[in-house]
Parts: C-alpha cells; sequence; structure tokens
C-alpha cells in the first residue's frame, strides 16, 4: 500500500506531497505539489509493481520492440521503407529506452507534444499509427502487453484534405523547364520527368506507379496499363487517353530493354521534380497534386464508380474529400 503524507517543512522546490511505495519487496519515494499528483503516481507505480509479478512484459526496452517489429513485421510490408524511417528516428528520442515493463501512456503523450513542434501533424499522425501498429501486434500476436498502451489516447484532429490543383500556366511552365519537347527523343532524366508529370494527369496514376510501370503491363492495342500491385495491395487495370498513348510512345523511342517505361527512380523523380518548381519559384505544389487534378478532370467524363475503378480507391469518401476539387463556376455553368 502507499502511504501518502503531506510534509509541513519547506523544501525549496515546493513540494510538500510525500508519497512512499512498499510492494512485492519494491520501495519507492517522491514528492509531489498536490496530493492528486502524489496519488496518481502512486496508483501507476502499484500497477506496474504488480504488473511485473503477474505479466510476461519482458524486461528490456522500447527500442528492443522496435528492433523485433522492424525485422519480424515491418519488412514484410510494402511500406517498409518509410515505416523503418519513422522507426529509426523513434530511436534516437529517450523514449526508446524506457523499460516496457515501466512505459505509460503519458510517455508517447509527451513525445507526441516535442513532434508536433517539429513537423506537421499529419507527419505526427502517421508515426503515431506506426507505433500504435506496432504495440497492437505486440498485444494480439506477442502477448507482451494486455493491452496497446496507446489504446485510449485521443487521436490528433485530422488537417483539412488538401485541394491544391495544377494550373495551366504551371503545367506549362514545368514542361517548358523540363526540355521535353514533342519532336525530340526523351534522352534526358529531365524530359522523362516532365514527361512523367504529363502521362500523372492523364492517368491519376501515383508516382510509385507511374516510376514502376513496366513494357510488359503496357497494352497499346486496348489503351490499358495494368498495374499488378498498388498502393492498397490490389492490382488495377488503368484506361489510357489517346494523349497517354503519346507519351508512351515517346518513351518508346528511347526503350531499353529490362528497363522500366519512365527509367526514373522515387528519388530521381522527386529530386528533379524539386528543381522544376525551384526554377519556377512554386512552393506550394506536389507531385502527388497531379492525382487530385486528373481525378477532376476525368470526373467531367465519366461516374463515380468508373472513376474510383480509374483511380483505385475502395472508400469513395476519400475519393469525394481528398481527391476531388470541382470548379463550381464550371459546375455552376452546367447547371445552366
Amino acid at each position: 500500500m502507499a502511504t501518502i503524507l503531506k510534509d509541513e517543512r519547506r523544501y525549496s522546490d515546493g513540494r510538500q506531497w510525500r508519497v512512499q511505495i512498499r510492494r512485492k519487496g519494491v520501495c519507492k519515494n517522491a514528492r509531489f505539489f498536490t496530493k492528486y499528483e502524489a496519488q496518481k503516481w502512486a496508483f501507476e507505480q502499484e500497477e506496474m509493481i504488480m504488473n511485473r509479478v503477474t505479466n510476461s512484459t519482458p524486461d528490456l526496452t522500447v527500442a528492443w520492440l522496435i528492433d523485433r517489429y522492424l525485422k519480424e513485421v515491418s519488412i514484410k510490408k510494402r511500406s517498409y521503407k518509410g515505416e523503418k524511417l519513422r522507426f529509426f528516428r523513434l530511436l534516437k528520442h529517450p523514449v526508446a529506452q524506457i523499460n516496457l515493463r515501466e512505459l505509460k501512456a503519458d510517455d508517447f503523450i509527451e513525445w507526441r507534444k516535442e513532434r508536433l513542434q517539429q513537423v506537421s501533424p499529419a507527419s505526427v499522425q502517421r508515426e503515431w499509427n506506426s507505433i500504435s501498429a506496432m504495440f497492437s501486434h505486440a498485444v494480439t500476436e506477442w502477448r507482451i502487453f494486455k493491452e496497446n498502451p496507446l489504446k485510449n489516447i485521443r487521436t490528433l484532429p485530422q488537417p483539412k484534405p488538401r485541394t491544391r490543383r495544377y494550373s495551366n500556366l504551371e503545367i506549362q511552365g514545368l514542361i517548358r523547364e523540363s526540355g521535353f519537347k514533342w519532336d525530340e527523343p526523351p534522352t534526358s532524366t529531365l524530359a522523362r520527368v516532365g514527361i512523367a508529370i504529363l502521362f500523372a494527369i492523364e492517368t491519376a496514376m501515383r508516382a510509385g506507379e507511374i516510376i514502376g510501370l513496366t513494357w510488359e503491363n503496357v497494352h497499346f492495342e486496348d489503351c490499358i496499363a495494368h498495374l499488378p500491385m498498388t498502393k492498397n495491395g490490389y492490382s488495377r487495370d488503368v484506361p489510357l487517353s489517346s494523349k497517354a498513348i503519346e507519351l508512351l510512345r515517346k518513351l518508346e523511342e528511347i526503350k531499353i530493354e529490362g528497363k522500366p517505361v519512365f527509367q526514373l527512380t522515387s528519388g530521381t523523380l522527386d529530386n528533379y521534380f524539386r528543381q522544376l518548381k525551384a526554377k519556377l519559384f512554386i512552393q506550394d505544389l506536389h507531385f502527388h497534386d497531379t492525382r487530385r487534378e486528373a481525378l477532376t478532370r476525368l470526373a467531367a467524363k465519366v461516374d463515380v464508380m468508373t472513376l474510383a475503378k480509374i483511380s483505385g480507391h475502395r472508400d469513395l469518401s476519400i475519393l469525394q474529400n481528398t481527391y476531388y476539387a470541382p470548379d463550381m463556376k464550371r459546375v455552376a455553368g452546367l447547371l445552366g
């Protein structure tokens, strides 16, 4: 049982409430400003002491759990690269050195407060989701915890979906600076980045899907690009417009056996796209915004169910709220 007493002696830091715990051979002492803080601490400590006796939580750190999760679970995910970077960043934080038997939800609440001072709420939520998934796996598969320590913590408010679209002037400027010309083969990497931008706007394909496209999955006769594996784990057939076909024919002029269609890597596409933006003094544009631009254009031609099939969205609310951003002036014109 915990003993909580108010010490009438004056301490320089003002903490007058003393707590002493003796349980199962463990003795702990602490001082607090208020009785509530003292009671809360005593309850948490007694819980941890009892858990050491009754549960199977190993006497190891969060860092150990991260290492095991990366080696046994993350490595099998298609999102492994991004998740690994998030966990490597977490390993550098003091929270990674906390013993699993002493881990409290407050430890990660404090970590989250710090991260919110450094990166956007959306980035913090992605990191939080990875951490929570790790703890959930430790509960259900490894039986390390009785429950996920992050289970009852309120998630961050969701940021408003991006509505940024490409303007015609921006598209023209990006293609001009890329050096791509219809009457010349796209031999330079920068020119192929220009084609990738135009192709993305025509097809609504993601950057990863574009750079991973192979010639064996391009079917000119059917006007289809087949994607064997996409972000959501399913295959997809993407219809190709006449302009998309023309762009692929330009790439066919420099086709190399065994090489992907665009002959680009993720890092190359990202780096050169940033260079193009810098030349035009554009800061708030992402390559992924081509997806919103493409889907908004396509929505004027096909119904929403067909649009979802083209984009690969299985959740129509995400398609509607995040990617479809119609020009309401144009919609008003359609109404007559």
